[in-house]
């Protein structure tokens, strides 16, 4: 689903015009990559959880010029989706 999906779907579900629910879409967004930036966590009940995630300093290889460089630690952005939506998940997608 993309984003202009998902907006034609809530329309449709709420009644709201699309314009305004495109608006409250990006709006939502932007706030979660804003918190996310500052180094906070996004907590969603019964949806999941954005979270900032620290990756440890580590050895990398260029396998082409067969050298190792060091990456240094950084924070990437994840999500984790919560318990109630994993079950859902798994009980009502079928395997192709």
């Amino acid at each position: 689903m993309t984003k202009a999906e998902l907006v034609a779907d809530i329309s449709e579900k709420t009644g709201v015009e699309k314009i305004a629910v495109q608006a409250t879409v990006e709006s939502f967004m932007q706030s979660i990559i804003d918190t996310m930036e500052n180094g906070e966590n996004v907590y969603l009940r019964g949806f999941g959880s954005f979270i900032v995630k620290k990756r440890a300093e580590k050895t990398g290889r260029n396998i082409s010029k067969n050298t190792t460089l060091i990456i240094p630690e950084h924070y990437v952005p994840a999500f984790k989706p919560a318990k109630t939506f994993v079950d859902g998940v798994k009980s009502k997608v079928k395997n192709n």
